[in-house]
């Protein structure tokens, strides 16, 4: 059975992660998608477990897909699967220097370890959570950068409305 595990900050969610997770899901037997809980990462909108919601909520129809976080090192989460391949979007050259970084220390960390990059579709390459963040700040329209089942939790959220759920 083929593993992928998805990991980030995904905060929040944006239809770059969904294409890089539906792919995934169409290529894996099973996609594991960790939120990475990560504490140094200040402007957080939604908590990691309000993330695993949000997650969950718009890969309900992925039979293959699971979601959970994790706070550690991702070479330590992988440990208790067997072969897994880590997953990692890339949106523009600047993306892959970090990305091949991070698949080296990795790789230094657990030798069994191996990294899929896979390029994010034309239509998101400028996307980040970042930009949702600062969009829905503002009051942007969402619609065309967070998947439909979230973009109202999204706005609320942005606008001091408290918890995702």
């Amino acid at each position: 059975m083929s593993l992928a595990i998805y990991p980030g900050n995904f905060d929040p969610p944006t239809l770059g992660h969904l294409g890089i997770i539906r792919r995934a899901a169409s290529i894996f037997d099973e996609v594991k998608v960790c939120v990475m809980k990560d504490d140094a990462k200040a402007g957080a909108m939604f908590t990691p477990d309000e993330r695993v919601c949000l997650i969950s909520e718009i890969t309900e129809d992925f039979d293959n897909v699971t979601v959970s976080a994790f706070s550690g090192l991702l070479a330590d989460y992988i440990e208790e699967f067997e072969n897994p391949v880590i997953i990692r979007g890339l949106r523009a050259i600047t993306d892959f220097d970090y990305e091949f970084q991070m698949a080296q220390v990795n790789k230094k960390l657990n030798p069994r370890l191996e990294t899929m990059f896979l390029i994010a579709d034309n239509s998101y390459t400028y996307l980040s959570s970042s930009v949702v963040r600062m969009l829905a700040k503002f009051g942007g329209k969402l619609s065309s950068f967070v998947p439909a089942e979230i973009t109202e939790t999204v706005c609320r959220k942005a606008a001091g409305g408290g918890d995702a759920r």
